[in-house]
């Protein structure tokens, strides 16, 4: 039996309106579900589910010093400037894809990574495997939103706050065949009265937070339906980062 869920489950830990922001796709990578909520929220979608893989946009725990070693290797200094991270970031920032660092000590760590270890561990009790867990029917993984988009791109992505960043993200993802709205029919919607007013129909267009979530759950699919077409970043020790595309570029 190999594994074959079911649901596709992509979740942000967000600054935004809501503490977690998620997205659902279906085996045909059709959207199912695009919402916000709590923690609780996220549990009980995923608790009870028959085969369902989440990807999260954080990772699973602190760094394990990896980079440290690496680095130490090659610099005669015990004052390491830089070496506070994992190694799949450290990797994913020597290609020019800038992601934040996850550094040693929980405490320290930005509230949405403390948010993602907390995710993962709550997972892992409802019996969620790390991928790849074998036939475990409910699995679990590590992605991030900005290195999808880069490596979706060719290119570093302009800034998500923006609406040019969002719409060239929803086009990413919409022309990788992910079943979501064509944001293309934003310009449809464009018209001469509707600029002097500053009422851009920007309903077509998801947020920030969605679009991360949504990379997420289109990285979750894409194991199990693409598999020749993924790459993994990192150690398996500190987490590994799941991107969509075969083979990264030396640099973006």
């Amino acid at each position: 039996m190999t594994f074959s869920p079911k649901f596709y489950f992509g979740v942000d830990p967000t600054a935004g309106r809501t503490p977690y922001t998620w997205a659902v796709l279906d085996v045909d990578c059709q959207l199912y579900a695009l919402a916000g909520g709590e923690l609780d929220e996220v549990l009980a979608l995923a608790d009870g589910q028959v085969s369902m893989l989440v990807a999260i946009n954080a990772p699973p725990r602190p760094n394990q010093g990896l980079v440290r070693e690496k680095l130490a290797a090659v610099q005669a200094s015990s004052h390491l400037r830089g070496a506070d991270m994992r190694l799949a970031e450290h990797l994913l920032r020597e290609r020019g894809i800038s992601v934040p660092p996850t550094p040693s000590r929980p405490e320290t760590c930005a509230a949405w990574i403390q948010m993602g270890f907390d995710l993962h561990r709550k997972l892992d009790e409802l019996g969620f495997l790390l991928y790849p867990g074998g036939n475990a029917s409910c699995q679990r993984l590590e992605t991030n939103p900005h290195a999808v988009f880069s490596a979706l791109l060719g290119q570093v992505p302009l800034p998500k706050p923006t609406l040019e960043g969002r719409l060239q993200r929803q086009l990413a993802l919409h022309g990788q065949g992910a079943g979501i709205s064509d944001p293309m029919d934003f310009f449809e919607e464009i018209t001469r009265h509707k600029l002097l007013r500053g009422a851009l129909p920007t309903e077509f267009i998801y947020t920030a937070e969605e679009l991360d979530a949504l990379a997420a759950a289109f990285t979750a699919w894409s194991v199990v339906n693409r598999p020749d077409e993924m790459t993994t970043v990192g150690e398996k020790r500190e987490g590994e980062i799941y991107l969509p595309l075969g083979e990264l570029k030396e640099r973006y």
